[in-house]
């Protein structure tokens, strides 16, 4: 589970893009952290960069398949 000391770094958001999973292998398409929602690894990555692949991390039967989901998007526009 991701964790952090200030909230106040922080903002929810309620956007669609958290809802989306994606396959071992795909382009991330937001900066951020993803978590596996088969065995709740996380990793962070950047934009357009590949998710890492299916042979990453094993999977039991009952976790299912890798799928990756973002969980915390890192925001970098300016203010």
């Amino acid at each position: 589970m991701a964790i952090y000391k200030d909230a106040s770094y922080l903002q929810q958001s309620s956007s669609e893009a958290f809802d989306q999973d994606y396959g071992p292998g795909a382009a991330a398409p937001q900066a951020g952290l993803y978590r596996c929602m088969g065995c709740h690894r996380e990793i962070g990555i950047a934009a357009g960069h590949a998710l890492p692949p299916q042979g990453h991390h094993a999977h039991t039967t009952s976790q299912g398949s890798v799928r990756w989901r973002l969980i915390v998007y890192a925001d970098h526009k300016p203010k």
